[in-house]
Parts: structure tokens; sequence; C-alpha cells
């Protein structure tokens, strides 16, 4: 016998369909929806809003900024940094170097008499600025040559370092002889591709 103190859950029954209708789908869940609108086709991309979050907002370039940053992304800035900075750590591995050579400063003509601070310091700064040219001319052929390489490929990756640094030590060792420059060429990419290698 059914008990009449039972309470049945009500359910509420689906509207009928006409004859030969098929049965209408059911409702779909609520996390489903919830899903479309996180993961799925609905989900809107987020706006990323630095003032929102309390950020300092980016205000629209100028003119003369947009004109400064293609001056500093040239070819020719490039190069005169690279030269400058070249001379500049030159002229600093020349001052050490000369600071720990022991034959700075004497004379081959009389290996006996013992060289005065002057001529020292005359020798040390000749030898810094040796050093200083041969570092920027180096420094700039590279940096001007893997511009160029950049420019004409459409890409930054390391092949670019490999192939300036080919035609900055091939050009560098030609002065020598054919043979010279095939090694520079070699040695030059080798050690571009290392270093290109360590930086990223």
């Amino acid at each position: 016998a059914e008990r009449p103190w039972v309470c049945k859950p009500i359910m509420a029954a689906p509207p009928p369909s006409g004859p030969g209708e098929p049965a209408p789908p059911p409702p779909p869940l609520q996390y489903s929806l919830l899903l479309q609108h996180l993961v799925g086709d609905k989900r809107q991309p987020r706006v990323w809003d630095p003032a929102a979050l309390g950020g300092i907002p980016c205000p629209p370039k100028s003119e003369e900024q947009k004109m400064v940053e293609r001056v500093m992304e040239s070819c020719p800035f490039k190069a005169a940094l690279a030269c400058v900075g070249g001379f500049v750590l030159g002229g600093a591995f020349g001052i050490f170097t000369a600071g720990i050579d022991t034959n700075v400063g004497f004379d081959p003509k009389d290996p006996y008499r013992t060289p005065t601070a002057k001529e020292v310091l005359k020798d040390m700064g000749q030898r810094g600025i040796s050093y200083a040219k041969n570092f920027a001319i180096v420094g700039a052929m590279f940096s001007c040559t893997e511009c160029v390489v950049e420019s004409y490929r459409g890409k930054s990756d390391w092949k670019n370092s490999v192939i300036s640094g080919c035609i900055t030590g091939g050009a560098i060792g030609f002065r020598a002889g054919l043979k010279a420059g095939v090694i520079g060429c070699g040695g030059f990419a080798a050690f571009s591709a290392a270093v290109d290698y360590y930086l990223r």
C-alpha cells in the first residue's frame, strides 16, 4: 500500500510533441554553459589594461619618439655604437696587457737599462691605442655586417652571427692571403656562434 506521508519529487513533464516529431533535447546543464564562456567558443579575449590594475598607462608614441627609435635601430647607428664600444674595450685590454708585460719600456738596443716611468706609460698608451683601433674596426665591421644580413634575411637568429662573423673574419684575414682569409672566416664564425649561443 502506498504511504500518504512520503513526499515525492515533482518533475516537470516535457512539452508534448506532435505525432511524428522527435522529442525535444533536454536543456543543457549550467556548468557546461559556464565552460563555454571560460574555455569554449564563447570565451572573450582578455584586454590588458595596466591602468585597471594600478599600473601606469602608456601614451601613444609621438613622431619624434618614432624617429629616434628608427635612428637607433638603423645599421649606421649600430655600427657607430659598436665602434665606440670596441675602441673603449680595446684600449682597456691593451693597457691591461701592457701592464702585465715585463718587456714594456725596454730598449732592444740597450736591454740592461732600466726604463723610466715615462717610457713605460708611453708604451702602454701606444699599445692601448693600437688595440683600441683594431677592436673598433672589428666591432664596426661585425655590427654593420650583422645588421645588413638581418635586414636581408628578415630573421633574427644565430645564423646572422655566423654569417657576419665569417664575412668579418674573412675580410680581416684576407689581407694576409686566401688561406688566412678562410681560417679567419671559420674561426670568427665559430667564435660568433659560441658567443651567440652563450648569450641566448
